[in-house]
């Protein structure tokens, strides 16, 4: 009777999967269970849709005819150089809207109660980072249609142009490590969202992606050069053909192999703030 009991139980109990087959699949129900959340709450994804298509009309016709690229001011002009910029600045925008929802579920308790269940501890950010990746992407679709809609072209082929997209939604998924870190070090969603967009804002205009940056003074220009968010934006342009004619390409390496160095900065800022967030998930949950 025990002997049986004892082999009733141990049938009733689910083995338990290996360590990177367990996370993967807990990442997987996690990042479905916020892609469910998104589609009941579709207000969140309008409104993130409005602030980069505002971007795009004011940044085209009220700033296209006074910058000057490549020595020209035509607003055509401008708007081919400027589409990447703004798909940049979109993608890392998404940031503070994945701080914001760790946030959030840190002070419902929700994360308390992933952590009572039998779940690789990981899980729970990299199943938010991918939920977040999957809305950035729809955004920079619905965005690249108005791009074109304000007249902006992909001059290069289909693959250089999928290139460029995907790394830019790299950097969006990298940046998205730096916003799960912010959101689990504030206590409410409100910090959040204010803490993840501060170091935005210097970041992404202190950069090639609105206005060249040999206008700028030496050391914003060699901060712009190095900078994460200039390498993806360089490396788009390139990839969708919008450089124009006679535009000058600094002599900074991450300028002059632009796609190699938004790779590399995107797989490191991963690794780091992927291991600081676990880390800090850990510690805020033990």
């Amino acid at each position: 009777m025990s002997a049986t009991g004892e082999i009733v139980s141990r049938k009733a109990v689910p083995r338990a999967r290996g360590g990177v087959t367990q996370s993967v699949h807990d990442s997987l129900v996690v990042a479905q269970r916020n892609l469910i959340r998104m589609v009941r709450i579709p207000e969140v994804v309008v409104f993130g849709l409005v602030q980069p298509i505002m971007f795009v009309v004011l940044f085209s016709y009220v700033f296209g005819g006074s910058i000057a690229v490549g020595g020209s001011t035509d607003p055509a002009t401008y708007r081919q150089f400027l589409m990447a910029g703004i798909f940049a600045q979109t993608v890392t925008f998404a940031t503070a809207g994945a701080g914001a929802g760790i946030a959030d579920d840190m002070h419902k308790g929700l994360i308390d109660r992933f952590r009572s269940l039998p779940m690789a501890r990981g899980a729970v950010l990299t199943g938010r980072t991918l939920a977040d990746l999957v809305q950035t992407a729809l955004t920079l679709v619905v965005l690249a249609i108005v791009a074109v809609i304000v007249g902006w072209r992909i001059h290069h082929g289909v693959l250089e142009a999928l290139g460029g997209f995907a790394l830019l939604l790299l950097l969006g998924y990298a940046f998205s490590w730096i916003g799960a870190l912010i959101g689990l070090s504030v206590r409410t969603p409100e910090a959040a969202t204010s803490g993840g967009l501060i170091w935005l804002f210097p970041l992404t205009f202190i950069s090639n992606a609105f206005v060249p940056s040999d206008n700028m003074p030496v050391v914003l220009r060699t901060i712009a050069e190095w900078n994460p968010f200039s390498a993806t934006v360089q490396a788009a342009r390139e990839l969708f053909g919008n450089l124009p004619h006679g535009y000058p390409v600094p002599a900074a390496w991450p300028m002059q192999h632009p796609a190699a160095a938004s790779l590399l900065w995107s797989v490191l800022i991963i690794a780091v703030f992927r291991s600081l967030s676990v880390r800090k998930y850990r510690s805020a949950t033990a």
